[in-house]
C-alpha cells in the first residue's frame, strides 16, 4: 500500500510512503519508472516526510523503542535532528518488541510483534494478552505504542500479530478474509498464541484477549471459538451487524463486501458473533464512546444485555462524549486502569476486584 506521493523539486523522481512487512518506508521511484530505493528504509515506521527545494528530506520517524522525531538523511544517512523524547525515556525502562515469524494453521505464513514482561527470565511462562489489531485493513508496525509497554511493565507478555486481512503483505493477504471475518484471521491470532507457548513464553493457563474497533471485533469472533481466554476486554466492537445497516457510516463497505442485508441474511448472520453468543463463557469487559458513529455502542448494549440474559459474567463501561478514538485525558486514563484490574483479576488470578473502585471526588470548598 502506497501514500503520500510527491514529485521531487526537479521532477525527476517520486517519493513516496510504502507500507511493507510491519514497517513504513520512504521510497522513491524515477518518474520515468526504474528501481525502487529506500532513503528511509529499515525496521521503522515513517509517518511523514517533506522535500525541501534543494532536494534535501526530512522525516518524522518512529522505532518500536522511541515515538516520533524527526530526521534528515545527508549522504545518505538517518541522522536525527530532534530529541523531544530524549529526557523522558531516559528513565523509562522498556520492553523491545521483536517481530517474529510463525505459521497458521493451514502453513500460511504470518508475522507479528511480541513483548516480553520486563522481568522476564528466558524459559518462564508467564501470563499473556492477545491484541488484535483494529481495521481490519491496516497493521501492527515498528513503532513506540504504549500499551504492550503498560501491560509488559505489569508482568504479561503481549502479542500484536499482522493476520490475514492486515496490510503490508501484499493483496492477496489483505483480500483473504473478504466477506470471511473471523475465520482465516482467527486461526492467524491463535497462531501466534500457540508460538508463544511452543517458545516457552507464555502460561497456557493465564491468556487474556482484547482489542478496539475492529481488534474488538476479532475478540468477538475468537470467545466464541474458543475458551482459552481467561478474560476478554472487547472495545468498540460489532456484534449484529444488521443492525449497523443505516446507522454507521459502512454503507459501502457494508453492500460492497456483505451485499444487502435482506438479499444476503444469511451471510450477515453467518459471520455476526450475536448468533453464536451462547458459546461465549469467557468473562468480557464491553466499552465503548457513548458518540462514537464508527463503531456505535449499540454493538456494545447488544452484547452485554445478550451475555447478561445468558447470565455470564460481563461489564459495559460507556464514556460520555468520545467518539471512536478516545480525546478525553480522565476518560484514556481509566480505560487502561480498567484495562489491568479486568486482566490482572481474571487472567492472573489477583485477588483485587476487576473493576477498579471509584476513583475519589473532588471537593468543593466548605466540605
Amino acid at each position: 500500500m502506497v501514500t503520500d506521493p510527491r514529485f521531487s523539486p526537479d521532477g525527476k523522481f517520486i517519493y513516496f510512503i510504502v507500507d511493507d512487512d510491519g514497517t513504513q518506508n520512504l521510497c522513491r521511484i524515477p518518474a520515468l519508472g526504474g528501481e525502487i530505493t529506500r532513503p528511509v528504509g529499515g525496521r521503522l515506521m515513517v509517518n511523514a516526510y517533506a522535500v525541501a527545494k534543494t532536494g534535501e528530506v526530512a522525516a518524522q520517524v518512529a522505532t518500536i523503542d522511541r515515538p516520533d522525531e524527526l530526521f534528515t538523511i545527508p549522504g545518505g544517512k538517518l541522522t536525527q535532528v530532534t530529541h523531544v523524547n530524549d529526557a523522558l525515556f531516559a528513565q523509562l525502562k522498556l520492553s523491545h518488541g521483536e517481530y517474529v515469524h510463525f505459521k497458521s494453521k493451514d502453513g500460511t505464513d504470518v508475522a507479528g510483534y511480541l513483548y516480553k514482561p520486563l522481568d522476564y527470565t528466558p524459559g518462564k511462562r508467564v501470563p499473556t494478552i492477545l491484541r488484535p489489531h483494529g481495521g481490519p485493513v491496516w497493521a501492527y508496525y515498528a513503532e513506540f505504542a504504549h500499551l504492550p509497554q503498560l501491560l509488559a511493565a505489569n508482568g504479561y507478555a503481549v502479542l500484536f500479530p499482522n493476520p490475514r486481512g492486515s496490510t503490508g503483505y501484499g493483496q492477496k493477504h489483505a483480500q483473504a478474509i473478504f466477506a470471511d471475518w473471523g475465520n482465516k484471521d482467527f486461526q492467524d491470532d491463535i497462531a501466534m498464541v500457540d508460538y508463544a507457548i511452543e517458545q516457552g513464553i507464555a502460561d497456557p493457563d493465564k491468556l487474556g484477549v482484547g482489542g478496539w474497533s475492529y481488534g474488538g471485533i476479532s475478540t468477538n469472533f475468537i470467545i466464541t471459538q474458543t475458551t482459552r481466554f481467561k478474560a476478554a476486554i472487547s472495545g468498540a466492537g460489532e456484534f449484529l451487524y444488521m443492525s449497523n445497516y443505516g446507522h454507521d457510516h459502512y454503507q459501502r463497505d457494508w453492500e460492497t463486501e456483505l451485499g444487502r442485508p435482506w438479499e444476503n441474511k444469511e451471510l450477515y448472520e453467518k459471520l455476526s458473533p450475536f448468533y453464536r453468543v451462547a458459546s461465549i463463557t469467557t468473562p468480557t469487559l464491553i466499552m465503548g464512546g457513548n458518540i462514537d458513529w464508527n463503531v456505535p455502542i449499540l454493538n456494545g448494549e447488544q452484547m452485554f444485555q445478550a451475555l447478561k440474559s445468558l447470565g455470564r459474567t460481563t461489564e459495559l463501561v460507556v464514556y460520555p462524549d468520545e467518539y471512536h478514538e478516545f480525546s478525553t485525558p480522565s476518560h484514556i486514563k481509566d480505560r487502561l486502569e480498567r484495562y489491568l484490574a479486568w486482566y490482572n483479576h481474571y487472567v492472573k488470578g489477583d485477588a483485587a476486584p476487576a473493576t477498579p473502585s471509584e476513583q475519589p471526588k473532588n471537593k468543593t470548598a466548605g466540605n
